[in-house]
């Protein structure tokens, strides 16, 4: 089994929110293998990420999903140590021992801010003086409003079938990040619990 776990192992997860509310999530990319027409009957979760608890957070949460469609699931941290995260060998091994025949892998690939103006009413500024042509370069003013920035985790997550480790389901999205880690993650699996069974990668019940 080769997965690219020792490439993948070193690229941080994170998500430091301040400010309350809900996230959601867009899926912007996904492929299916046309190979695949089954769907696993236990998968190992594998959550690449730089804090213990934020890859914690993720693993249980994918796994407590997982489980209630009635497909058995198992959080690496469980049974994988510390030392061994990027050792294919013993993770195919415990993946043997535990009847898995999928590992999903989740990691974060980017975190973005975009910006937009929250009105107040708007108005297109004039140029005809150098202080109207600098406020142009903008586009628009916000009069008695205020810009707003938005936060989004950009995230990957990959299922490999157990044998060849071949690629099955890969799906790329952006989770706004509005809330504290714990509904950050809660957001961000339920969506792509929600997309993997609409793809059937994952039993409907």
């Amino acid at each position: 089994m080769r997965l690219a776990i020792k490439n993948l192992y070193y690229v941080s997860l994170v998500a430091v929110i301040f400010v309350s509310g809900c996230a959601f999530t867009k899926i912007t990319a996904v492929w299916k293998s046309s190979a695949y027409i089954s769907q696993p009957d236990k998968i190992l979760v594998i959550a690449i990420a730089k804090k213990e608890v934020t890859k914690r957070l993720l693993e249980d949460d994918f796994v407590s999903r997982i489980k209630e469609r009635n497909t058995g699931a198992i959080a690496s941290y469980t049974i994988i140590p510390e030392d061994k995260q990027n050792d294919d060998e013993f993770i195919a091994e415990k993946m043997k021992e535990q009847g898995a025949n999928a590992v999903l892998i989740t990691r974060f690939v980017d975190l973005k801010t975009a910006y937009r103006c929250v009105p107040g009413g708007d108005f297109a500024t004039p140029y005809g003086t150098w202080r109207g042509y600098y406020e142009y370069g903008f586009g628009i003013m916000c009069s008695s409003g205020y810009v707003s920035e938005d936060d989004y985790a950009v995230m990957e997550t990959n299922l490999y079938s157990d044998g060849k480790s071949d690629l099955i389901w890969t799906a790329s999205s952006k989770t706004q990040i509005l809330s504290t880690d714990q509904k950050f993650i809660k957001a961000y699996v339920k969506y792509i619990i929600k997309t993997m069974i609409k793809q059937k990668v994952l039993r409907n019940r």
